[in-house]
């Protein structure tokens, strides 16, 4: 009942974090890694004196007519991320990362994507996107929807189905803000990519909060239909509440549980898997509050709205 009761509250939170997360987007916007705009990337180790990292860059940066980018990974080795490199300029990259022989360099990992793939990356991660928000939209609304059992009584009281597809969809834009507000301010001071991970990471997230959620809502249906094959009043803003206080700490340790794996990832999982366990780490965050705090609570405010509307 806390939180139906304070929910005002708890939507001035969401607000306020989402719209900072919309004023960072809008911004900054989003520095698009090499998947999406072409380009190459290099990882490479120096065996025995990693040199600094200006001396790498004072190398490289002269050879293209765009910015790259270098970021050290590990005690020894860099990662370098250029224009796209055709198979002649590859030896001449190198070279210049041997400083002409002076060091001795390993070339631990090299991928190329030309521009087109890029753009066609970035138009299917849209697409991927957008069809998964359909399906949950679809599957909540069908698996919400207001049947009626043997004895003609409705299955799901309270709000129409499609009141939990929409509040739903609403904590699903709120999971999505979060991170990528994040990564925007992140992409100004620190140089943080979209990538493929990423775009993994979000629709990780989305299946993560959507099952969050269904587990509440599926708790409203549950007390929904008890309080009917008991005769018991009670109204609709109570059996939220009551199925909240019921699903809180499922919630909180699976939010948990999950958030000490994703730390763990990265700290120890090395600098490729760092954006995608903080993206993931900061999406599970903001799924668990949206769930709780956003998802349910909005199902008594449509609720409040209809009762208004019919009176």
């Amino acid at each position: 009942m806390f939180i139906t009761q304070n929910k005002t509250i708890f939507f001035a939170v969401a607000g306020g974090l989402a719209a900072l997360a919309l004023v960072a987007i809008l911004s900054f916007g989003l520095k698009f890694g090499i998947e999406f705009t072409g380009g190459s990337t290099f990882e490479v180790r120096y065996e025995t004196e990693r040199p600094a990292q200006e001396r790498v860059e004072g190398v490289i940066t002269p050879l293209f007519d765009r910015s790259v980018s270098v970021r050290p990974a590990g005690d020894s080795s860099y990662i370098i991320q250029t224009p796209f490199v055709q198979d002649d300029e590859h030896s001449e990259v190198m070279e210049q990362l041997s400083f002409g022989g002076e060091l001795e360099v390993i070339e631990e990992r090299f991928s190329s994507v030309g521009p087109s793939i890029g753009e066609e990356l970035r138009a299917k991660a849209l697409v991927a996107i957008a069809l998964v928000v359909t399906g949950i939209v679809l599957f909540v609304a069908f698996s919400f929807r207001r049947g009626m059992d043997t004895e003609g009584n409705y299955l799901n009281e309270g709000v129409s189905s499609w009141y939990y597809s929409l509040a739903a969809i609403v904590a699903l834009i709120f999971d999505i803000l979060i991170p990528t507000g994040l990564f925007a301010l992140l992409g100004v001071a620190l140089g943080a990519e979209v990538d493929v991970l990423f775009v993994t990471a979000l629709l990780a997230i989305i299946g993560f909060s959507v099952n969050d959620t269904i587990v509440v809502f599926d708790r409203v249906r549950e007390n929904l239909q008890v309080n009917r094959e008991t005769n018991h009043k009670e109204n609709f803003d109570e059996t939220v509440g009551k199925s909240l206080t019921q699903s809180f700490a499922r919630s909180i340790n699976t939010s948990l549980t999950t958030s000490l794996v994703l730390i763990a990832l990265y700290v120890f999982g090395g600098a490729v898997t760092q954006a995608f366990a903080l993206t993931l780490l900061v999406g599970v965050l903001a799924g668990t509050y949206s769930s709780l705090f956003i998802a349910s609570p909005l199902l008594v405010k449509f609720q409040e709205w209809g009762e208004k509307r019919n009176s």
